[in-house]
């Protein structure tokens, strides 16, 4: 870092933060929530899934939905181990919460996070079904992608580089969901689909948040964020229209 250049300037321009020595309790406030939230959506996601495998109609779909379980575990363990860097508790994490908690199928809570834990809004919610699973992850995948393409680029090192490790895997659990997808409009599917796309498409949307111009500022100056929440739901709301088009459907 140049002599004259403040942290904040360092970060904004696109320095790079590498161990928790040097990070200052404001940048550790905000990094810490980023990865709770990461690592609290994907175990609350694979539960999710879980509790969805022995639905899929055949050997295919459950191993399918076995692989994004297991991966999304794998994934939210690697973000841990970086918490617990900063002084988590990697081994208790895992068991503190209640991840398989969902909210009534009806219940809608926008951006707003329960007293469980950090997950998104959006993993509150039940699945139901198979197809509902499959649009659900269709959808969501879609919004991890875009969020992945974000995160890749923070400002601390080590969890850039394992956000940079971690989204071909999740791009994989979405080329996963499109095969569904096709074929379950295949077998004539589309009317359960379509449900489920109304259902989720507003919940996934709310994944983004509603952060104020001020917070994203602030976000931006320590090098967390370059896009406003706002950008990144419309560049996903493009992608995953394409996606739902593509398939017969149509979005909300």
């Amino acid at each position: 870092m140049a002599e004259d250049m403040t942290l904040e300037s360092y970060l904004a321009a696109g320095g790079m933060l590498t161990n928790p020595t040097n990070v200052p309790p404001r940048y550790r406030a905000e990094l810490m929530k980023l990865m709770a939230t990461f690592v609290d959506s994907e175990l609350a996601g694979a539960a999710g899934f879980a509790d969805i495998i022995n639905q899929g109609p055949g050997i295919k779909e459950r191993i399918a939905a076995a692989k994004i379980v297991l991966e999304k575990t794998d994934n939210a363990e690697r973000v841990l181990r970086l918490m617990g860097e900063f002084g988590a508790n990697a081994d208790r994490y895992a068991t503190h919460h209640p991840w398989t908690t969902r909210l009534d199928r009806n219940a809608d809570i926008g951006t707003t996070r329960t007293g469980h834990d950090m997950r998104l809004a959006v993993f509150n919610y039940p699945i139901e079904g198979w197809e509902d699973a499959v649009v659900m992850n269709l959808l969501m995948s879609c919004a991890v992608a875009v969020q992945l393409s974000e995160f890749s680029q923070i400002s601390y090192q080590p969890l850039a580089e394992a956000f940079r490790d971690i989204t071909p895997v999740e791009a994989h659990h979405g080329e996963l969901a499109l095969e569904g997808a096709v074929k379950l409009i295949e077998q004539g599917k589309a009317t359960q689909m379509q449900s489920s796309v109304e259902y989720w498409w507003p919940r996934v949307a709310a994944s983004f948040g509603a952060g104020g111009a001020e917070k994203t500022e602030a976000l931006h100056r320590m090098g967390l964020r370059k896009r406003t929440g706002a950008e990144l739901r419309d560049l996903w709301a493009t992608k995953a229209e394409e996606m739902v088009r593509h398939l017969g459907l149509k979005t909300p």
